[in-house]
């Protein structure tokens, strides 16, 4: 793992290594520092402070000479790296080359979000989209999953004879589930692989899959709990991920647009 020094200032590595010496404080920008000449201005303090600030830092005068510090001591080691010449190491241009398009991909991209907000008339209408998709009820299942159609029918046939579900469970393949009698916690049919919540929904309270279900995972037999009316999140709870959604959607065909007219050989 790199040292925090180094991973907090990666946009400032980049600049340090590949501009030394650019006369950062022209036109009155004001400047923290200078190390053999070379002036490390004050928006760099400002770009680390706004990037702690978004995990919950505070801006404090501490958090500014902490970063003042580490800046100077990064320019030390830049100067010396490019006394050693280490700024014409393939592998270093490559990296710095790959580090500035993915710090400008990033401002692309926070730039684009700041730029296509989503309305509230969108996100509401989503909203109650993924609302009524979801159903009005919750399940509690259990079920026992083994490998094959004919294990499945044997378990059934011993539930009918009698035996105990939470028994049988012992032998399911669902680590999660078998040391519970095969109880799954409650969810919604849309939380389940379309056969076994096509299957589930049709039990009645108690009751238990008289066949065998078939999904990706093997053989099921399933066994209804309990049934209750659906909870579902309020619009102000979910509107955050929602409108990101949104807007990752929106930014992943803008770049796929970007790439189609882009000359790629």
């Amino acid at each position: 793992m790199q040292p925090t020094i180094f991973r907090l200032t990666l946009a400032l590595i980049v600049g340090a290594l590949s501009l030394p010496g650019l006369a950062l404080a022209q036109g009155g920008t004001a400047i923290v520092a200078t190390v053999n000449g070379v002036a490390i201005p004050k928006i760099e303090v400002d770009a680390i402070v706004h990037a702690q600030e978004a995990h919950g830092q505070k801006d404090t005068p501490q958090l500014r000479e902490a970063i003042r510090d580490r800046l100077i001591t990064l320019e030390v080691i830049a100067q010396e790296a490019k006394h050693k010449g280490l700024n014409k190491n393939p592998d270093v241009v490559a990296e710095l080359a790959i580090a500035r398009a993915n710090i400008l991909a990033q401002a692309y991209h926070a730039e684009y979000l700041k730029n296509h907000p989503v309305s509230d008339d969108e996100l509401k209408a989503e909203y109650e989209k993924i609302k009524a998709n979801a159903g009005t009820k919750e399940y509690k299942a259990s079920h026992i999953l083994v490998d094959t159609e004919d294990e499945a029918k044997s378990i059934i046939e011993k539930l009918n004879k009698g035996a105990k579900f939470a028994d049988l469970a012992k032998a399911s393949k669902d680590a999660g589930s078998k040391d519970k009698g095969g109880e799954l916690d409650w969810n919604r049919p849309s939380g389940y692989v379309k056969p076994f919540a096509d299957a589930l929904v049709k039990l009645k309270k108690g009751q238990f899959t008289e066949t065998p279900v078939h999904t990706q995972f093997g053989w099921h037999v399933i066994k209804l709990d309990d049934v209750r009316p659906a909870k579902f999140p309020d619009f102000d709870q979910v509107k955050p991920r929602l409108e990101q959604h949104f807007q990752e959607e929106a930014f992943n065909k803008e770049v796929a647009a970007l790439r189609a007219k882009a000359k790629v050989k």
